[in-house]
């Protein structure tokens, strides 16, 4: 009995599936920009340990650490419009931006913590010593050598990040696994539409990965 797939209906899907890749890859990037500033303001409020928004902070890392992405995103699009109706107007692609940019931003934190505290605590000393205040030595002389540790890991994450953005289509986002859903549906060609979103992720996650090897092969440079 000869296999029931079709290829050359599965190659006529990629172009189809490719169209709505740049929503997969809209979400993922400006997720992670607004992610990796909210992780920034956590790390600052952690290192000052500021009064009131350091346990507050402590209590946001772990809720969005603790419970699953899913929960978060139907609790952000459908739970808060019926507490505060101001929500009713955000729409699936907001909320899911929101959603994946603080569940992000709980595990950059981490991230950067660690990042900073590789850096020798010396160095922040020898800056003040020669007139630089405590924000200069971080800016200028601490933070960009904690880019270059943290960048593998925040590699990591936003990969996951890409592959996280899949669940957009659970809140109504038409993204690419929101297109196969429909297509196979219609077609009845399950394996050759949810194949086909496999690969088309794949690739996309290789091209930025080759992109976070050059980056950091850029900043290691002086190192070597």
């Amino acid at each position: 009995m000869k296999p029931d797939f079709d290829i050359n209906y599965m190659m006529q899907t990629f172009p189809l599936l490719g169209k709505y890749a740049y929503l997969t890859v809209s979400l993922a990037v400006i997720s992670m920009i607004i992610g990796l500033i909210i992780a920034l303001i956590l790390v600052a409020i952690s290192t000052y340990n500021v009064k009131i928004l350091s346990p507050l902070s402590k209590i946001y890392i772990s809720f969005f650490r603790g419970t699953p992405l899913l929960v978060q995103l139907f609790l952000l699009y459908y739970g808060l419009p019926q507490i505060f109706p101001v929500f009713k107007s955000m729409n699936a692609y907001t909320a899911t931006i929101i959603g994946l940019s603080m569940n992000s931003s709980a595990y950059m934190v981490e991230t950067l913590r660690g990042a900073i505290s590789s850096i020798d605590k010396g160095q922040m000393e020898a800056a003040l010593s020669i007139g630089m205040s405590h924000w200069q030595g971080m800016k200028r002389i601490v933070l960009p050598q904690a880019a270059r540790v943290a960048i593998p890991s925040l590699g990591n994450t936003f990969v996951d990040l890409l592959k996280s953005s899949s669940l957009a289509f659970t809140l109504g986002v038409a993204e690419i696994l929101a297109q196969a859903q429909m297509s196979a549906a219609a077609s009845y060609k399950f394996f050759e539409n949810y194949l086909a979103v496999a690969l088309i992720y794949w690739l996309i996650v290789i091209f930025f990965s080759y992109i976070q090897r050059m980056l950091e092969n850029k900043m290691s440079h002086a190192y070597k």
